[in-house]
């Protein structure tokens, strides 16, 4: 056998392993990019699953849970390539029903009252993760870009009725115990909230409501005289974090 011939054996033994070492490597990316689809598909999936079954039934509406079945739809049925399990077909037979109903969707969560700053904390970290999913789906052309302009006002709208509830509870329960300072406290920050809101028209009879528990409150610490500062420091605080600027809701489709 020849040198030349031999050098050409060599060379294309060489360039044989290459091209299967480059099919190995191609085919293994292309396992870890459906593995990474798949992953994100399932977790998206269960977030729209969550929000659609633990929301608070004050705030979820026949629009929002139709919302929520429709993004659920698209991530079940963008999985079936990828996962033909008899319970992924049966997860979009379901949710396909589930849309075809339109805004006449059953909504059944019950009432969540938001008495706690714990309860107000977890409820916005709801809609905080209900912002985040409406923003991508929008930049990825699931949502249009009205559709997604609408949800944020709604979410930004939801906020604002988490906040007046919460408020109110508290100035109530600061009440019933006997503590005015604290109760004018937080009727003050819900006031001083709704006053901020970009259309607080809006709103109105919530701010008329709050308004005259303020002053109802007012009246009571004029009535007792007693110093409010430090029984409210605590409260202060907390009503402060919980209004933070809350800059996720700020946050436009294209930033």
């Amino acid at each position: 056998m020849s040198p030349l011939v031999i050098t050409l054996l060599i060379v294309g033994g060489i360039m044989a392993l290459v091209a299967i070492a480059y099919v190995n490597h191609m085919v293994e990316n292309n396992k870890l990019e459906k593995a990474r689809l798949k992953a994100d598909l399932n977790d998206r999936l269960k977030r729209c699953a969550d929000l659609s079954e633990s929301m608070p039934g004050q705030l979820i509406t026949p629009q929002l849970k139709l919302l929520l079945s429709r993004l659920q739809l698209h991530f079940a049925e963008r999985l079936l390539p990828l996962d033909k399990s008899a319970a992924g077909k049966t997860r979009v037979d379901e949710l396909r029903q589930l849309v075809a109903q339109g805004e006449s969707i059953a909504v059944r969560n019950p009432p969540q009252p938001v008495l706690t700053e714990a309860k107000a904390k977890d409820v916005r970290f709801q809609l905080e993760n209900l912002h985040g999913q409406v923003t991508r789906c929008a930049k990825e052309g699931i949502l249009t870009a009205n559709e997604g302009k609408h949800w944020l006002g709604e979410i930004r709208h939801m906020l604002a009725q988490l906040h007046i509830e919460f408020f109110n509870n508290l100035g109530q329960q600061a009440l019933q115990q006997a503590h005015p300072g604290q109760a004018r406290l937080a009727f003050e920050r819900g006031v001083q909230y709704l006053r901020k809101q970009p259309d607080p028209s809006r709103y109105k009879t919530q701010l008329q409501q709050l308004e005259k528990h303020l002053a109802r409150a007012n009246a009571m610490v004029l009535q007792t005289s007693q110093p409010v500062s430090e029984e409210s420091s605590e409260l202060t605080e907390g009503l402060k974090e919980l209004e933070s600027d809350d800059d996720w809701k700020k946050k436009q489709i294209y930033d």
